[in-house]
């Protein structure tokens, strides 16, 4: 039994020609691929407890914060360079935008330290622990 698999390569020399990006992690899914105006739509007031943030996005209240990314690691925004005819046949993307850091919102309820994307912010630190040189 032979199993096929595709491959997708990264153009990263794209990376040092991109822009910053702004991010935002929403807890809905917007059928839209592709570069949005958001501070044309979206505009965040931000408090002064905590550096949360509260917007209403169709009518529902968001509460957010920003976080930055662990030191060392970079968010990618890919962009398909080629759409592959089938699952098997390779693909290729190019770095589009590049961001340290981003805004992720809750559906009403405040940001805190149990919510997914804070957590994963920790893993890094937790890998190297586990797989790093032990030290006497």
């Amino acid at each position: 039994m032979s199993c096929n698999s595709s491959v997708t390569h990264i153009q990263l020399s794209s990376a040092s020609q991109t822009e910053n990006a702004s991010v935002h992690l929403m807890p809905c899914e917007i059928e839209h691929n592709g570069r949005a105006h958001i501070s044309q739509y979206f505009t965040a007031t931000v408090k002064d407890r905590k550096h949360e943030k509260t917007v209403s996005f169709r009518g529902r209240g968001l509460r957010g914060q920003q976080i930055d990314f662990p030191q060392g690691y970079t968010g990618l925004v890919l962009k398909e360079t080629h759409k592959p005819a089938s699952d098997q046949e390779d693909r290729t993307v190019r770095v589009s935008s590049v961001f340290d850091k981003l805004t992720y919102w809750n559906l009403e309820t405040p940001p805190n330290s149990d919510d997914a994307v804070v957590m994963a912010m920790g893993w890094p630190e937790l890998a190297e622990a586990i797989h790093g040189p032990i030290e006497d």
